[in-house]
């Protein structure tokens, strides 16, 4: 059964010297301010669509590879990911750095590797991103 998760944002201004307000509808968490400087320039205590990116990916991805690792019969005790999504103003999205590292018993280093490259192919969210590059540094802890 599919599911649908729903954000709005309400934006007034322009681009430059307007700003908004995002709102996560279907959690219910919370609503975060929004703007370019913060978008381009330094955070500010502001998110951005590529900070909101880089949580969706990090996220499914260690679900991905979690799910990997249980059905390879090696579990993760833990798995850090951070994700890093590049924005060059002008030009859009031009990258994004996996960086995970996992505490699994039972596997070797290259084990780990070959099954975070598969979690990296196989997460919804990669396979959504899959118009830019997406690289990977997988080791474990």
């Amino acid at each position: 059964m599919a599911t649908v998760r729903q954000a709005t944002t309400v934006w007034e201004g322009t681009l430059f010297e307007g700003s908004g307000k995002v709102t996560l509808e279907s959690s219910g968490i919370g609503t975060y301010d929004v703007s370019w400087p913060s978008r381009a320039e330094e955070a500010n205590g502001k998110t951005s669509p590529e900070e909101l990116i880089a949580a969706a990916h990090s996220s499914c991805f260690s679900m991905a590879l979690s799910n990997g690792l249980a059905k390879a019969d090696t579990p993760a005790t833990s798995l850090t990911t951070t994700a890093e999504v590049e924005l060059t103003p002008g030009t859009g999205i031009t990258g994004i750095k996996l960086t995970v590292r996992g505490v699994v018993e039972g596997i070797d280093e290259d084990a780990f590797v070959a099954a975070a490259e598969a979690a990296k192919a196989g997460c919804p969210v990669s396979q959504a991103l899959a118009g830019t590059t997406i690289t990977l540094d997988a080791a474990l802890a």
